[in-house]
């Protein structure tokens, strides 16, 4: 037997340091900043070399890491400080945005390179977006040539899809907005967006990111109605931005209409007190009866729970309508108002399938309540019906549109016996 002790294993190895491509790089933008300054300097003016360069570049420097030390550059000609000053006068060129001419032809020039910078490298998408929404809130620290510059560029950014409408969120600054900075910005800006779209493209834009309805926050809260809005970008030249500013706020109009009226509707008031309230909105918002039986439908039809059984909806959507059925008489007094209630009632039974055998009984019902009249669903059956549910609704109506020409006719008839 072996006395000796056995020994224990131990571990050994050299110890390494740590490679120098292993550490965190420390965030040093100056040499980044004097290579792309030297690059920029070299091309000059040329836009296309410009280009070049910067798509070359992005093999070599770290685009990803510097993403806003680029951008100032292009556009300020150095990083910029908090407030829009050039941090560093040592290093900045002379050849970019700010400095460029003043003209819509320049500023679509600039967009191109911007436009073929992040459509190569598209991971700079959304620091672009970023460097946008940072230079609007700088505005005050450029001057007005600087400024007309950048609000002709994002326009046409806007317009060319290369950043969201949620950058004007930057607009709505109390800074930028007090000294009227933001709503002069703004005018440059829609005028360069409509020009190279058009009102609609931008009004799409703008309700993407919930815009549509913030528009007078370019304005101090004093001057924030709708007819200032409407004067200044009127005056402006820019009448279709003021006339979306006004439909935009008669539809906020509406929306706070129908939200009362269902509030009243829940609360049991009487027909008497909700036809008087909405005569009087009608009256203070320039609200057609055609427009407002509109709204009186979908707040009767959204002020109760609907059974999911289709055999049971039909007999409680009649029982409703009959209850309800002297409130929408208050709005059909004219012939276009029936027809149109026809066709949202249509368009209701349609979008809600549980709704579908329904509609025949619906149009009875409020043509005996005298909601409806028989010239209004004639007029529906043979030439105002919309394509939804065509087919379906106007076989459900065949026979009682029959009826109502048999009884036309008898009563023509009885009348050419009394003459």
């Amino acid at each position: 037997m072996n006395n000796q002790k056995q020994q224990k294993p131990t571990l050994t190895g050299q110890r390494f340091k740590t490679r120098k491509r292993d550490e965190k790089e420390r965030f040093d933008p100056t040499q980044f900043q004097e290579s792309i300054v030297q690059g920029l300097n070299q091309t000059g003016s040329d836009l296309e070399a410009v280009a070049k360069f910067l798509d070359a570049s992005g093999a070599k420097l770290d685009y990803r890491r510097y993403a806003e030390t680029l951008f100032d550059i292009l556009v300020a000609g150095g990083m910029l400080a908090p407030g829009g000053s050039i941090s560093d006068d040592l290093t900045r060129t002379e050849f970019c945005l700010f400095t460029a001419q003043e003209d819509l032809e320049t500023m679509q020039a600039y967009a191109q390179v911007f436009n073929k910078l992040i459509r190569r490298y598209k991971y700079l998408e959304k620091g672009f977006e970023e460097e946008i929404k940072k230079l609007l809130l700088f505005l005050k620290g450029f001057t007005e040539s600087e400024r007309n510059k950048l609000a002709m560029l994002t326009g046409i950014l806007l317009a060319n899809g290369n950043i969201s409408a949620a950058v004007i969120g930057s607009l709505f600054n109390e800074n930028v907005v007090k000294e009227g900075v933001s709503a002069a910005f703004a005018v440059k800006l829609f005028k360069s967006w409509i020009y190279e779209r058009d009102i609609n493209a931008v009004a799409v834009a703008l309700r993407k990111v919930s815009m549509d309805n913030r528009l007078m926050e370019l304005f101090p809260a004093n001057k924030r109605s709708c007819e200032h809005f409407s004067k200044y970008f009127t005056d402006a030249g820019l009448k279709e931005l003021s006339d979306f500013a006004r439909n935009q706020e008669a539809i906020g109009s509406r929306k706070e209409l129908q939200k009362e009226l269902q509030e009243m509707m829940a609360r049991g008031d009487n027909f008497k007190d909700i036809i008087a309230y909405v005569r009087e909105e009608m009256k203070k918002t320039s609200i057609s009866e055609q427009l407002m039986i509109g709204i009186v439908w979908s707040s009767v039809m959204s002020c109760v729970e609907w059974n999911k059984k289709e055999e049971l909806v039909c007999e409680q959507s009649i029982k409703h309508l009959k209850q309800y059925s002297p409130l929408l008489k208050a709005f059909t007094s004219q012939g276009a108002s029936e027809i149109i209630l026809l066709v949202k009632i249509q368009e209701y039974c349609y979008d809600n399938i549980h709704f579908m055998k329904a509609f025949q009984k619906i149009v009875v019902l409020l043509y005996k309540a005298d909601v409806l009249s028989e010239e209004a669903i004639l007029k529906w059956y043979t030439e105002a019906h919309v394509a939804k549910g065509k087919s379906v609704f106007l076989e459900q109506m065949k026979k009682f549109v029959e009826w109502l020409k048999n009884a036309e006719e008898e009563s023509e008839s009885e009348d050419e016996e009394e003459s």
